[in-house]
């Protein structure tokens, strides 16, 4: 699969079905570093859903992989992409272990925001995290978003509704961080 960009470290690529195996033994092995904060595809059911939903307009996603050895270090995903005088999208993100706490995810993000707006002429990006997510805050804040709000209750994650704050950003604010190291 061709990447779409890359850094000295990782590269950013678009799922495909031939990586079922790997992504499910990441997923399983990151469970302590995801809960509670998200529950990705964690079976082959739900992983095949997942590469189904991003063939819609509306979404897209991409693994963060390590340059030197090809594994799958994390996951970026651009949601509800909203076209017209819209042009905004969520964005969602997470880690493998035992790749978290490298910077892999900064430069992954970095590529993929990049992309969203230079590639997909996105205007504006939200992330909507958790309060207590203390390092994905640091991750968009470190890429230069913003905190724009509080939203009590506002998605339902693990089967209880959970507050998170707002993080967002702007193609015309958005400066693109060095991505290499």
């Amino acid at each position: 699969m061709t990447p779409i960009a890359g850094t000295p470290r990782v590269l950013l690529r678009p799922p495909q079905p031939e990586d079922r195996d790997e992504f499910l033994a990441a997923v399983a092995r990151s469970r302590a570093l995801h809960r509670p904060w998200l529950y990705p595809p964690a079976d082959t059911k739900r992983y095949d859903a997942y590469l189904l939903g991003l063939e819609h307009v509306s979404r897209a996603g991409f693994f963060v992989c390590r340059r030197e050895g090809g594994e799958i270090a994390g996951v970026v995903n651009v949601s509800e992409i909203v076209r017209g005088v819209f042009q905004s999208a969520y964005l969602g993100y997470y880690a493998f272990v035992p790749f978290a706490g490298r910077g892999l995810m900064a430069e992954g993000l970095g590529l993929a925001v990049r992309h969203a707006f230079q590639r997909m002429r996105l205007h504006r990006l939200e992330a909507n995290i958790q309060p207590a997510n203390r390092s994905s805050i640091a991750l968009v804040e470190r890429l230069g978003f913003r905190k724009e709000g509080f939203s009590p209750r506002y998605l339902k994650i693990g089967g209880r509704w959970r507050d998170h704050e707002r993080w967002a950003v702007l193609k015309e604010d958005w400066r693109a961080p060095r991505l290499s190291r």
